[in-house]
């Protein structure tokens, strides 16, 4: 009889279990199962849609963290997560140009049509165009590094949210309302900060011209030794150029990105007698745990440092 019964206890426990973990299931609460997969080509796109996503999404980044979105090649695991994807979120402006990366995998995932579930996160950027010979009027990309910009990739990202799941429309409000305040906050806090250097000093020197929308937002004027990344970078008659406009300017202070080499900024460095004052983001995270780990704290790291290099 007891052994009748403790049989009976245990697969009525065995049933129980199954049932709770079908509902888990059903809830999207096991490996992601019920959220929406959402594939994002770099990690500042990413971060931001996951920001309005929530718990909600489930949410893959393409070019890994300190990796250069500019050329990314995908790897057999892109094409399967972009394929199986419910969104794809994008930067536009050429990031994602390189050798075609991005439209070649659109077309192997099968969302290269019209009605496809792929969102332009800069979608109502004014854009600013390069200006190197044999480059004029092609777009720079580098949108994200005004923040009044990042709060148009958090409105295009919630709208792209909404399409593809519409039932959770209130929650997307919600969270890109909470996020966006946010960046409204840092905009502000940026502006009076650097209304605090004058403006002459205003002279932000960088190795790659990725700063144009940042100094038209903050007050400053962008300088660097190539403009946009590319094979041929750090060349003699851009150093030339370089040292030439940090002595007539008396600059005082030059910045590297986390993701560049730096050796040009180093030899432009040792050439004009001027520091570098620290390092910037441009276009990557930190890696997680490390100051600069999501686009909020990235942005804050470069007020802080750019004031600080230019202040002391």
């Amino acid at each position: 009889m007891l052994k009748k019964l403790s049989l009976f206890l245990v697969s009525v426990f065995a049933i129980m279990t199954l049932a709770a973990c079908s509902e888990e299931k059903a809830n999207g609460k096991e490996d992601g199962e019920g959220k929406v997969q959402v594939v994002a080509t770099y990690s500042i796109v990413y971060d931001i849609v996951k920001n309005v996503g929530g718990d909600l999404v489930e949410i893959h980044s393409l070019a890994p963290i300190g990796s250069n979105p500019h050329e990314y090649d995908p790897l057999p695991v892109d094409v399967q997560k972009t394929t199986d994807a419910d969104a794809v979120f994008y930067n536009g402006l050429n990031l994602e140009a390189g050798n075609s990366w991005f439209n070649k995998l659109m077309e192997t995932a099968d969302k290269a049509g019209k009605d496809a579930p792929v969102f332009l996160m800069s979608e109502g950027v004014d854009v600013k165009f390069l200006t190197t010979k044999g480059q004029e009027g092609e777009e720079d990309p580098h949108a994200w590094l005004d923040v009044r910009n990042g709060i148009k990739y958090a409105e295009n990202a919630r709208d792209g949210l909404i399409k593809v799941d519409p039932e959770n429309k209130e929650v997307y409000e919600k969270n890109a309302e909470e996020y966006i305040a946010k960046l409204e906050e840092l905009h502000n806090k940026a502006k009076e900060k650097f209304n605090e250097i004058p403006e002459e000093q205003r002279v932000l020197v960088t190795s790659e011209g990725a700063f144009k929308y940042f100094s038209e937002a903050y007050g400053f004027q962008a300088e660097y030794i190539w403009e946009i990344n590319q094979e041929n970078q750090g060349t003699p008659d851009q150093i030339t150029r370089i040292v030439d406009i940090i002595n007539e300017r008396k600059i005082t202070g030059l910045f590297l990105e986390t993701s560049i080499d730096g050796r040009s900024m180093e030899a432009v460095s040792e050439e004009t007698g001027v520091p570098i004052m620290g390092k910037v983001f441009t276009d990557s995270l930190a890696k997680p745990g490390e100051d600069g780990d999501s686009y909020i704290s990235m942005m804050e790291w470069n007020i802080d440092t750019i004031f600080e290099g230019l202040t002391k």
